[in-house]
């Protein structure tokens, strides 16, 4: 009898174990493994961002503003991370033990994970909980010694000894607090993955222009103190995602490690250039067709394009070209298109045509980005889109000093990027089958 009590106490602790595990799952040190999440579009009615008031338009012209926005940021401050806003694509994750949700927004053009955390001096008036690191058995402090903390470009060092950083943004926004440990989950189901020590900003001095709804920046830059680069023992340096067009209501999906891998038909690879600041991925340019029309990229030398000339950007909307190099592929879609031309009612895009009867027989034409090491054809789709009932403009812009590939482009494309060969891969797919 006593053995049958054991017996059945052992199952049932063995079935209860087999439940909880998922959750608090971490990959053996040096094990590459695979994992999927959802991204959620900033505006999307999915988001907590979403404000039914704005219609479709609204938020085009909300997205468009902010690529602008960002320009200025990545040409004026390239080690400064911008503010949030639209345009943008959201993740939960959670950290601490227990664990604790925290929705945030996935930034390619940053390093830095960051939330607000509990106690706080001054911090915004968040929607959900703030982090409260008292609660957390697994939260620790980070020293000065550090070399997470000598990453910070706006480090310094508390009185007990503690990292601290300072983010300050172009609208006078702030975060501030201290350079933490914790663990980290991935999902919030139980497929959940967690990893340990991974080191974030545990902001307890916040202001300024930030959304209630969100509560911090998940960094997928390539710098020291990104996710990317904190889990590459599980996931190896790389990642991939997949945006469904921003017409469609549904979550796209983003991918880790062994589940990121970008191959089969139709695939082409670019190589990752390498610049002073690593948090950025550029990638070089050659020219840019519409049909068979080819336009070279303005910084041509005898031995070719200058390299690393364009960065590609989960955070931007639009695709900003050199100037030279966007007005010669205008002149080319002026004759091709042959619509009447016309400004765009909110004097945010430059060219823009006017319809004449219905959408459907208007023919927008193929645009091909010339990459070094492979093509990627964008259907109209990633190149054009109705800013009202009547009018459509090309979703690229000129700028004098800086080039942008934002991620209406990258839309409906399996984007692949793999730190350790250097590269980011590029394949047509359908995203909502992803």
């Amino acid at each position: 009898m006593a053995f049958t009590t054991i017996f059945q106490t052992l199952c049932s602790s063995l079935y209860l174990l087999s439940i909880l595990s998922p959750l608090f799952f971490y990959p053996s040190s040096g094990t590459v493994i695979g994992y999927t999440t959802h991204l959620i579009p900033y505006d999307s009615p999915l988001s907590p961002f979403h404000n039914p008031k704005n219609t479709h338009f609204d938020r085009l012209h909300d997205a468009f503003k902010r690529s602008f926005e960002r320009a200025n940021h990545f040409r004026s401050s390239i080690q400064s991370p911008m503010k949030p806003g639209g345009g943008e694509y959201l993740m939960k994750m959670s950290l601490g033990t227990p664990p604790i949700e925290i929705i945030g927004i996935v930034d390619t053009g940053s390093d830095l994970i960051w939330t607000q955390c509990l106690p706080c001096i001054i911090c915004y008036n968040q929607t959900i909980p703030l982090f409260d690191t008292s609660h957390s058995s697994s939260y620790k402090t980070i020293p000065c010694q550090s070399s997470f903390c000598q990453a910070i470009p706006n480090q310094y060092c508390n009185k007990n000894n503690t990292c601290g950083y300072r983010i300050a943004y172009g609208d006078g926004s702030f975060s501030s607090g201290n350079l933490s440990s914790e663990t980290l989950t991935l999902g919030t189901s139980s497929s959940s993955l967690s990893v340990q020590n991974i080191a974030f900003g545990c902001s307890d001095d916040t202001d300024g222009l930030f959304d209630k709804s969100g509560s911090g920046i998940i960094g997928l830059g390539s710098g020291k103190l990104s996710l990317i680069s904190q889990t590459s023992q599980s996931f190896g340096k790389k990642f991939s995602y997949c945006l469904v067009p921003s017409s469609i209501n549904s979550t796209s999906k983003i991918s880790f490690g062994n589940n990121s891998v970008v191959s089969g038909p139709g695939f082409v690879t670019t190589p990752i250039v390498t610049k002073g600041d690593e948090t950025f991925y550029y990638l070089s340019l050659e020219a840019v067709s519409v049909g068979i029309e080819r336009i070279a990229y303005k910084g041509e030398t005898k031995n070719g394009v200058v390299e690393g000339n364009i960065i590609v950007d989960s955070g931007t909307t639009l695709t900003i070209l050199p100037d030279s190099m966007f007005n010669a592929m205008v002149k080319v879609l002026d004759r091709v298109i042959g619509l009447e031309k016309v400004d765009d009612p909110d004097g945010q895009l430059d060219a823009c045509y006017k319809s004449v009867g219905d959408k459907i027989n208007i023919k927008l034409p193929i645009i091909t980005m010339h990459f070094k090491g492979g093509d990627v054809k964008l259907k109209p789709v990633n190149t054009f889109l109705w800013v009202n009932n009547d009018v459509v403009c090309l979703t690229m812009v000129p700028n004098t000093d800086l080039a942008i590939y934002g991620n209406l482009a990258q839309m409906n494309f399996l984007v692949g990027f793999d730190l350790n060969a250097g590269t980011v891969s590029f394949k047509p797919t359908d995203c909502t089958k992803e």
